[in-house]
């Protein structure tokens, strides 16, 4: 989840308790104002009838007329039962169907005088009252009809207000948190096209002192720090490989002439031919890390060219035989179901030849039978190069580790190298898409898979 989905929707919960919160509290205090106000009218009504039985000369006649004409019955549903000193009904607002009353109540208020039951339906308030000298027991029940349909509406709207805030104040978050990091955005947008080639590239920085601009600032400040140090070592790669090349080519030269026009011992030929060999896996991987300095994998396709895998494997096979002439070849290409370029990859040949160069030498130093088996495949969408050869295979606890820099397995003990081979060509590879792996499919069979995505 992005930042900015993060903090809307951290904003939007942390609104929703809140408001949920504050909308509980106003329906809870106006139910509690609800009640109040309903017993409040409770306790009028009965002093008015409290008040009118003290003022009457003629109780039984006159109620009928006195509740009919100051009757509220239509809001409040009310029920008025009237009982004498001997609990004995002498008045009720019930007409035309019987009345029932609790007999517990009634014995209930000669203690407590007054008592108001509100989880009771309908709710009742009911109290003793001594009229000249007799008491009448006064009971009045009754339904809020108009506070709990106000209730009910508050209550539907504050659920309304709730849901419609909540997505309110979510659509809100979103399009600010968006508008507030749209910069972190363009930050982003700017450090994503920083490249090794475009270190000395700095990121715009307003003029204000947020966050984002401090974090501008500091980028551009490492940016500088990393493009000096990189151009560092590039130039001494570079350097020291352009110097190391010119005293390898000139030892080379001389080996190959004091080999072919002296006589030697067999020891002191075969200790010559060595370090020829010797020199020319140095000159190899000098020309190597001197190309690979000219290039990365940003900068590397505008400088791609149609090339033929055939011609590379065929120019990389030349190259190593010179220096290990009993290395044979099989060469074999599978039906081609492509309708593609036959045989074509996009890539840099200089550096593709490296790859094979390394793989042929690999087959030669390594292979009992000094033999390469070579199978190409191509289909729609990749080309695929296999490198057989016979000989002592990769442990299996050493082959995940095996195109790692100076890594050599335990079949190459007693043979010479520098175990950056496999390391370098990886690199290659994934300059141009390609990937490569290690197979052991039989007893005594190294096998180098390379696979190009057209």
């Amino acid at each position: 989840m992005s930042l900015k989905r993060k903090i809307a929707l951290t904003l939007s919960i942390s609104f929703s308790l809140l408001f949920g919160i504050v909308l509980i509290i106003i329906y809870m205090s106006f139910n509690d104002f609800r009640r109040d106000e309903f017993k409040n009218r409770f306790i009028q009504r009965l002093e008015f009838t409290s008040d009118f039985i003290s003022k009457s000369k003629n109780f039984e006649q006159e109620a009928p007329v006195f509740f009919s004409e100051h009757s509220d019955n239509f809001l409040l549903n009310e029920t008025i039962l009237i009982f004498n000193g001997k609990k004995q009904l002498i008045y009720s607002t019930v007409k035309n169907r019987k009345v029932s009353w609790d007999n517990a109540l009634l014995k209930e208020l000669d203690q407590k005088k007054t008592i108001y039951s509100e989880k009771t339906i309908p709710e009742i308030y009911a109290a003793l009252k001594n009229i000249h000298g007799e008491n009448y027991y006064i009971l009045t029940s009754a339904f809020d009809t108009n506070g709990q349909s106000k209730l009910a509406y508050l209550k539907y709207l504050l659920i309304t207000a709730y849901i419609m805030s909540t997505l309110f104040i979510g659509f809100l978050s979103y399009y600010f948190m968006g508008k507030f990091l749209r910069p972190l955005e363009d930050l982003n947008n700017e450090i994503s096209e920083v490249t090794a080639h475009k270190l000395a590239t700095q990121i715009p920085v307003e003029q204000s002192n947020d966050e984002i601009s401090i974090l501008a600032q500091s980028f551009n400040t490492m940016i500088v720090r990393l493009n000096d140090v990189f151009q560092s070592q590039k130039d001494f790669t570079a350097s020291a490989s352009h110097e190391i090349r010119t005293p390898i080519t000139r030892m080379a030269f001389q080996l190959e002439n004091l080999i072919k026009l002296e006589q030697h011992s067999p020891k002191t030929l075969s200790a010559l031919q060595q370090m020829l060999k010797d020199v020319y896996q140095l000159s190899d991987l000098t020309n190597s890390l001197l190309l690979l300095t000219k290039f990365d994998k940003e900068n590397i396709q505008t400088i791609y060219e149609e090339v033929r895998i055939d011609e590379v494997v065929f120019e990389s096979f030349d190259r190593v035989q010179k220096n290990y002439p009993h290395l044979k070849m099989d060469f074999l290409i599978a039906e081609n179901e492509s309708d593609q370029d036959f045989l074509t990859i996009r890539g840099i040949h200089s550096l593709l030849t490296i790859v094979f160069i390394n793989l042929f030498k690999n087959a030669a130093v390594y292979s009992d039978h000094s033999e390469a088996k070579v199978l190409i495949t191509e289909s729609e969408t990749q080309l695929m190069v296999e490198v057989t050869s016979v000989g002592n295979t990769i442990l299996p606890e050493e082959r995940p580790k095996l195109f790692d820099a100076f890594m050599r397995g335990n079949n190459s003990q007693n043979i010479t190298g520098s175990g950056l081979g496999l390391r370098i060509a990886k690199r290659i590879l994934e300059y141009h898409n390609a990937a490569i792996s290690y197979q052991s499919p039989a007893e005594k069979k190294n096998r180098f898979v390379v696979v190009f995505n057209k």
